[in-house]
């Protein structure tokens, strides 16, 4: 009972996957660009600026989304787990701030601060960036070689609200497949949060 449960939501997670790209934004394969954005701590940061990355970690996430807020300490753990071995995550505010105030560079400095960020929270002023990956949820999770390719597009684990009862974890199994040289399966799941937005 337990595996075809495992299988069920499985199923529902990888449905759809072959349209998250259905807006544009890179594809599994896809070489992303560097970006120069700003962060919590005042400096702007960019992929260029990790040494000796085997990787990069990046979400799209925001500080008003309850699926946001239920990740958040999943997404420090991952900093904790991974940000040694050469996987740091990159955590970025896709939204428009005017349209909604919770999601301003000034309180996601106030975030960060109460929830002890380890990662950088970056914003994306303008809403440049996140076309660009095709991100559409917050979060939504990209897995990025040392050579910035993409590996992993998608949700982070298959539960938001509870993260003791989550079977299976998409992007922590990506990581460990990457590091290991093995094939990452799945590639792409659908991400489940609140819509990114813009005015």
């Amino acid at each position: 009972m337990r595996n075809l449960i495992t299988i069920i939501i499985l199923t529902i997670f990888t449905a759809g996957a072959s349209n998250l790209n259905a807006q544009g934004g890179y594809k599994i394969g896809d070489t992303a660009t560097d970006f120069n954005l700003k962060g919590t701590d005042g400096k702007m940061h960019s992929l260029a600026e990790i040494k000796d990355a085997k990787g990069y970690i990046v979400i799209f996430t925001c500080n008003h989304c309850p699926f946001s807020k239920m990740y958040e300490d999943r997404i420090i753990d991952l900093q904790k787990e991974y940000g040694n071995k050469g996987y740091q995550v990159i955590a970025i505010n896709p939204n428009d701030p005017k349209a909604n105030a919770d999601d301003s560079y000034e309180k996601m400095i106030v975030r960060a601060d109460e929830k002890g960020f380890n990662f950088w929270y970056l914003f994306d002023d303008g809403q440049k960036i996140f076309p660009q990956y095709g991100a559409t949820k917050t979060p939504h999770a990209y897995l990025l070689d040392k050579n910035k390719v993409v590996k992993y597009i998608g949700a982070i684990d298959d539960n938001a609200r509870d993260a003791k009862s989550v079977e299976e974890k998409f992007l922590e199994n990506a990581i460990n497949a990457l590091d290991k040289g093995k094939k990452i399966t799945p590639e792409t799941t659908k991400a489940i949060g609140c819509s990114i937005k813009s005015i």
